[in-house]
């Protein structure tokens, strides 16, 4: 595999499993140097071993967390070259506005969006001191269409993390940092795995509007991801980048 992040060093928050655990895995084999931000300490640690990077234990709800993380990662490498914000949840008392509560509302808002914003705040001096820098927040198709099942605040969040990517990418182009949004369609990870085990009809709605007929694998975005974080993707910014399996694109998908 060609070594396209060799000598960058890249932050990942949510790093201890799904899509984050997956990047982390491309960026090592790409040659970049990881720091894996998760509040579980067990899979992060795990995670930073085998990629031969740094674990940082941090909420990035919480601000001081969040300056923490960076600072750690700079003191520890000298340079911060790549963020990939993306931790996020998905609960159950996530529904439909009509049954939704204010606190499941607050705290998906908190995790899924107030943390990306914490993050570009934090991430973006080190980027603009060294005149360059890649940005990946973590979206959804469902910031660009309605989702299968009903999921307010999450849905909302994500509508949330396009649009600030969007006015970052455009803000910030011409003193080098590249700010985008990566959107994924349902993916193979435990947390749609808990969504099956927990609700297998809603779970399997999901499924049935994909054109290619079947989830993402979590290396699949990885591999959307590192493209994002290398010079390949050097004329991208403030983009939307789908990678849902033809979502998007369908009016009514075809069933064999």
């Amino acid at each position: 595999m060609a070594e396209r992040l060799e000598g960058r060093v890249g932050v990942i928050t949510g790093g201890g499993s799904g899509i984050g655990y997956a990047t982390a895995l491309r960026f090592a084999q790409e040659g970049a140097k990881v720091v894996i931000v998760d509040t579980n300490p067990e899979s992060g640690e795990k995670v930073a071993k085998e990629v031969g990077g740094i674990f940082v234990k941090a909420d990035v709800t919480n601000a001081d967390d969040v300056a923490r993380m960076y600072k750690t990662a700079f003191d520890t490498y000298g340079r911060i070259d790549i963020a990939f914000n993306n931790a996020g949840i998905s609960p159950p008392d996530d529904d439909s506005i009509l049954t939704t509560g204010i606190d499941a509302w607050e705290r998906v808002q908190r995790v899924n969006l107030t943390s990306v914003y914490l993050c570009c705040k934090e991430v973006l001096p080190y980027m603009l001191k060294a005149g360059k820098g890649s940005i990946i927040n973590t979206a959804s198709f469902v910031a660009t269409m309605a989702s299968a099942t009903s999921q307010i605040s999450y849905t909302a969040s994500k509508g949330g993390v396009l649009a600030m990517s969007r006015e970052l990418g455009v803000q910030f182009a011409r003193q080098g940092v590249r700010v985008n949004a990566l959107s994924p369609g349902p993916v193979n990870t435990p947390l749609l795995q808990e969504l099956f085990a927990k609700d297998k009809e809603r779970a399997a709605r999901r499924l049935i509007h994909i054109p290619l007929g079947r989830f993402a694998e979590a290396s699949e975005l990885a591999a959307a991801v590192a493209f994002l974080a290398s010079d390949d993707s050097s004329f991208i910014t403030a983009s939307n980048f789908l990678v849902d399996g033809g979502i998007s694109g369908a009016y009514v998908t075809p069933l064999d």
